[in-house]
């Protein structure tokens, strides 16, 4: 449930990098319709960022068409599969171990954000914002998502990854995240420290330098 405002703070840095595409993953009710529709509107090579449920897309991007991802970054993501209650909560519009929502289609964001922002007015009311741009259609289509267990598709993944856990996750267990960096053959694994599960919006400037860095390192 977040758009391109995401990355509004990132985008200074992420444009000395190079051209920046935003993928649509609103429209389609599976990671694979989500990832060919990304690859449908994305140049022919290309470096591969995934936020969170992006991370999910991304892995099913890049073995999809290998011969056009140059490189992959997977950011407080995961590829664990979800079981049939989890599946249900999500739809039900709430995290385990969230309150239900106060209003029907509205995600409870504080756990998303480090404890000691979960208060923070401008970062509430970003998260707030693009949950009621999306709307209640993007929020059931994203929540049914079918998310199998991934990890051993990861070991297939032959190109430079960057793994980027967030060390007050509360949204996203760090073994998790850890996890994905242990099967890809390539992967940098890095840290954010006193940061919850919203990194672009929480550390834009320091997740910048740390993919900045990786597709210099990697000849990206």
């Amino acid at each position: 449930m977040c758009d391109k405002d995401l990355w509004t703070d990132m985008v200074p840095g992420l444009a000395a990098l190079g051209t920046i595409h935003y993928g649509n993953v609103y429209e389609d009710s599976t990671l694979e319709g989500m990832a060919q529709r990304v690859l449908d509107s994305s140049p022919e090579r290309f470096v591969l960022v995934g936020f969170s449920m992006g991370g999910f897309v991304s892995r099913v991007l890049a073995l999809m068409a290998p011969e056009r991802v140059t490189g992959v970054a997977f950011i407080a993501s995961s590829a664990r599969g979800y079981s049939k209650e989890e599946t249900e909560r999500r739809k039900a519009g709430y995290q385990p171990g969230d309150r239900p929502p106060r209003a029907a289609g509205e995600v409870p964001i504080a756990r998303g954000l480090h404890p000691d922002r979960e208060n923070d007015p401008v970062l509430i009311d970003r998260l707030r914002s693009m949950q009621r741009r999306l709307g209640r259609e993007v929020r059931k289509r994203q929540a049914a998502l079918v998310r199998l267990d991934g990890y051993a598709d990861l070991e297939r993944i032959a190109c430079p990854s960057l793994v980027v856990a967030c060390r007050q996750d509360r949204l996203r267990r760090f073994s998790e995240t850890e996890r994905m960096a242990q099967h890809l053959p390539r992967a940098r694994f890095a840290i954010l420290e006193d940061c919850g599960h919203m990194a672009p919006l929480e550390r834009p400037h320091e997740l910048t330098a740390l993919l900045a860095d990786w597709i210099e390192e990697a000849h990206l």
